[in-house]
């Protein structure tokens, strides 16, 4: 390890489901129809059927044996477990434990990259003598979280960010997981190719289609042959199947690289003109935000998720880069996208 660097993942596990089932112990006399632990029962956080954010949020491990899966729809949750106990959605809770979570891994690093409101990238290098070796020093801030707000959460160790966040994803919950250099061919290559970041599903059936299942076979593969069939990202893939990935933490945001903006309308939108006013009302928050920004759009990406969570989206390359709304308008239009109980979605 020596001259190495040294990154911890730090992942909440089920993240909503836990903050709701830590408060609702805390404060029993608020929710008096819950009397038990929520992650010991089959149950979910999820949103608001009646404005189509009826979909589950965060689930627990007894839920997930019914098979119920984060993302889905309510109405599909219920067919599967049809006694699963369901809680609405709380944010600002949820940013109150964030808050308590990022103050306990400040007091081992001052170098902390905040992935989302319930995962952070920390630089524990050079830290072993203040703590101890990794494993021993991972096992205390895990030990101190569950201690101090009543949550577990899984820790990833490695030389950089990639390894450390493939490992904290292995078994959980509430464990430490390494992945060094040299433990790849035993720990990951004989893992899905869906299971390595950036491998989506329709990736992941591009490799398929080559005859690539494995990471293993993935890192072992002509980078040329990748590069040829998904571009960038093929190059980008077999790095990341090799191990290759930045090691920098960076506490500060990085300057955005994109610009988005959506919404969930509460009706099918079945006609071109309201599908129009949705996408001026999108587009002009994204117009703004690069306006103050000083930034300008090069590529527009237009998004539609039906309510049964399928997608489609339509992508235009600009002639010249603008943040001027009505110069963004007529790049989201895509008469071969249907309308129809849509989420829409440009993306510059």
């Amino acid at each position: 390890m020596s001259g190495e660097k040294l990154i911890f993942h730090i992942d909440v596990n089920s993240a909503f489901l836990s903050w709701e089932a830590v408060e609702r112990l805390k404060h029993p006399e608020q929710f008096p129809e819950i009397t038990v632990d929520l992650r010991e029962i089959p149950s979910a956080v999820g949103g608001d059927q009646s404005k189509r954010h009826g979909i589950i949020l965060a689930k627990s491990i007894p839920a997930k044996k019914y098979k119920v899966q984060t993302g889905e729809p309510i109405t599909d949750a219920l067919k599967k477990c049809p006694n699963l106990v369901l809680v609405p959605s709380r944010h600002g809770i949820y940013r109150e434990y964030s808050r308590a979570f990022l103050s306990i891994l400040e007091r081992y690093s001052d170098m902390i990259e905040q992935c989302s409101i319930d995962e952070c990238f920390v630089d524990m290098t050079g830290t072993e003598k203040l703590f101890g070796p990794p494993v021993e020093a991972a096992e205390r801030i895990k030990d101190e979280i569950y201690r101090e707000l009543g949550f577990t959460v899984n820790v990833g160790i490695s030389t950089n960010k990639l390894l450390a966040k493939m490992a904290s994803d292995f078994k959980k919950p509430n464990l430490v997981h390494t992945l060094f250099p040299h433990e790849i061919p035993d720990k990951m290559w004989g893992l899905p190719v869906g299971d390595l970041f950036l491998v989506g599903k329709s990736t992941a059936r591009s490799l398929h289609t080559l005859g690539i299942h494995t990471i293993g076979e993935l890192a072992h593969t002509d980078p040329q042959i990748l590069r040829g069939a998904l571009k960038k990202q093929g190059e980008a893939i077999w790095k990341f199947a090799n191990g290759e990935g930045a090691s920098i933490i960076e506490p500060e945001p990085a300057d955005n690289k994109s610009y988005g903006n959506a919404t969930t309308i509460a009706f099918d939108v079945t006609d071109e003109s309201t599908a129009n006013m949705v996408l001026m009302s999108l587009a002009e928050t994204v117009g703004r935000r690069l306006r103050n920004d000083a930034a300008k759009a090069e590529v527009v990406t237009v998004n539609i998720r039906y309510s049964d969570l399928s997608r489609v989206s339509h992508q235009c390359e600009l002639s010249r880069a603008t943040n001027i709304t009505l110069s963004l308008i007529p790049s989201c239009r895509c008469r071969r996208i249907a309308l129809g109980r849509s989420r829409w979605s440009p993306y510059p």
